[in-house]
């Protein structure tokens, strides 16, 4: 009798243990959104302690499932919650520190949770705020792949969350049920616009592939000891108004943050281990993995024996209020340590001066609408020509003055980006401009305002981008290979032509390349920007369809166009790579191809 009121009364703590543990895990998991968004220090701390209570957490209800299914009532959906939860955490803390491995964590727990199918009885439970929850999991769940490019998995389930969603309207008819619909039309719309060309198998079907940064595909470069920055800090902002966008990411975000970061590595771990239960429950996620590399700020903690990053540092931000993307420059200028650059990265609809004789360049030429929405400005579009917006709502030249006090790449995307060119340099620091052309052909003009701009894509991927003015909808994958190397050979002629021009400037003193262009060249992400850029204005600049000089992208300071956008090594080898694409035609007169 004593021995059975001692197993009790070991159950009992056991059970107020995990109570005790799963409440002060939501505590801080709702303390999460009331953390800064930028700065690192601030939030760093807090992020520890919410990984220890979930580890603690996750552990003890594999190591104590049995009691707590018979004596606390435990279900598979609240196991399901908290490996939705621990996936959360792993995704904010990309987020947060630009780490895909922790995206890779995020996909495990979250992949757990569909394969052992913790939400299965959710419908059954008779509430619809789980049906929510299990919503919000396909929704996240979609992020994760879609990031990681997993696109298979992602057709599977939007249409998993179509029927989700279809069940909950059905079984709640609920108020929502519109706000869900819209999410799905969203995804899909996303989906139809990420695939500009598809690459097929030899069977037909697509092939995905990803455009992050490889060892591969990294472009060379003949170092110099001038070559002295590191990308360090990233602001990518989009506030295209009708661009496709799903979960506050527009396309243009979207293929930029990949852009801007490395190809993640498998983890070495093994992604599931058994549970400890006392029978044969499902696999679930290692407690091990919560987390793997140990959290930012912690005991333990190793950056990979580097003091850099692998990745840069990233601010995502979807149609920011001024006030806050300035808050977050200069949060980004205040994290830089010495020898570091900030990129900052704008895909906008241009507001617009009617200013007939502008004096100040800074303020008077207009600039980019940032949070400006749809029917707030005369009930209409955002971006129309001879309309001007409220100063608050945009981002002018001016505005990014103070911030180049510290070595800055600037990106801009928009209908108004070569506003953007005049930006002087007042404290010598360097300073690079990349502005989108101003127009595109009108044949182009509502796929690239839905789909993304195209001045993104060739930064992103220039092969998809050249195929897709050439109206090349599908490539084979071996073609597509065979063009690939054309591709690589203009970048790597590119690079070389660069730092050939950098020898002149320094063996004849002829100042042929802006020292900028130098010192951003050595960094791995800049320099496959610049050369891509050059990629985009070399392809522009020969196509037959984009004719006048708002048609073609702009840089300050401006590239040499003898000795490197007009090099004819370089048109030759656009003219071989349309050859081999069978869209010679669409390409000005030149020589011949091999």
């Amino acid at each position: 009798m004593v021995k059975m009121e001692s197993t009790e009364e070991q159950d009992r703590k056991l059970v107020l243990e995990f109570c005790h543990l799963l409440e002060k895990s939501k505590q801080l998991f709702n303390g999460l959104r009331d953390l800064p968004q930028y700065g690192h220090r601030q939030w760093q701390a807090y992020f520890g302690r919410t990984f220890d209570v979930y580890t603690k957490l996750w552990k003890f209800q594999q190591q104590h499932r049995l009691v707590l299914d018979s004596k606390y009532g435990l279900k598979r959906w609240q196991i399901g919650e908290i490996a939705s939860k621990i996936g959360q955490l792993y995704y904010h803390y990309y987020l947060r520190t630009s780490e895909t491995n922790y995206l890779n964590e995020a996909y495990q727990f979250y992949a757990a949770i569909r394969g052992r199918a913790y939400y299965s009885r959710a419908a059954k439970e008779d509430r619809p705020d789980l049906m929510v929850k299990k919503l919000r999991y396909y929704a996240r769940f979609i992020v994760v792949c879609l990031l990681l490019k997993k696109m298979k998995l992602v057709r599977e389930l939007v249409t998993e969350l179509e029927k989700q969603i279809q069940e909950y309207t059905n079984t709640y008819e609920p108020e929502d049920h519109m706000e869900w619909s819209l999410v799905l039309e969203e995804i899909k719309g996303f989906i139809k616009a990420e695939a500009a060309v598809a690459v097929l198998h030899a069977d037909s079907n697509p092939i995905i592939l990803s455009h992050r940064l490889s060892p591969l595909t990294t472009p060379p470069c003949e170092r110099s000891p001038h070559m002295t920055l590191s990308l360090q800090e990233i602001l990518i902002v989009g506030s295209a108004c009708e661009q496709a966008k799903f979960s506050e990411l527009t396309m243009d975000m979207f293929r930029m943050l990949q852009t801007l970061e490395r190809e993640p590595t498998e983890s070495a771990t093994n992604p599931l281990s058994m549970s400890h239960g006392m029978h044969g429950h499902d696999a679930s996620p290692a407690a091990s993995r919560i987390p793997p590399y140990g959290v930012p700020g912690s005991k333990g903690y190793l950056e990979n024996g580097r003091h850099y990053r692998d990745n840069p540092h990233k601010y995502l931000l979807y149609k920011p209020s001024i006030s806050q993307l300035l808050v977050f420059l200069a949060s980004g200028f205040k994290e830089l340590p010495l020898g570091g650059a900030l990129l900052l990265y704008m895909s906008a609809d241009g507001c617009f001066s009617t200013t007939k004789h502008p004096e100040d360049y800074g303020y008077e030429l207009g600039g980019l609408a940032t949070s400006v929405k749809r029917d707030s400005v005369d009930g209409g579009g955002l971006s129309c020509r001879g309309k001007s917006y409220k100063e608050n709502h945009c981002l002018y030249p001016g505005d990014l003055y103070p911030f180049t006090r510290r070595p800055m790449f600037i990106i801009i995307d928009s209908d108004n980006s070569f506003v953007f060119q005049h930006i002087p340099r007042y404290f010598g620091q360097p300073l690079v401009i990349l502005m989108s052309p101003q127009d595109v052909p009108p044949a182009f003009q509502a796929d690239v305002q839905h789909h993304g701009s195209l001045f993104t894509l060739f930064l992103h991927s220039p092969l998809t981008a050249l195929c897709y003015i050439c109206n090349v909808g599908d490539v084979p994958i071996h073609h597509w290979e065979r063009c690939q190397t054309y591709v690589d050979r203009f970048i790597t002629e590119a690079s070389r032509l660069v730092t050939r021009c950098r020898i002149d400037e320094i063996e004849q003193g002829i100042g042929f390349i802006d020292s900028s262009y130098v010192q951003f060249f050595g960094d791995d992400f800049l320099r496959t920007l610049i050369l891509r850029f050059v990629f985009c204005d070399v392809v522009l600049r020969l196509h037959r369809g984009f004719r006048g000089r708002h048609m073609r992208p702009r840089c300050e300071p401006q590239l040499p166009a003898n000795e490197l956008l007009e090099h004819p090594s370089l048109s030759h080898i656009i003219f071989q790579l349309a050859s081999a694409l069978d869209v010679r035609g669409h390409f000005s007169e030149g020589p011949e191809c091999d």
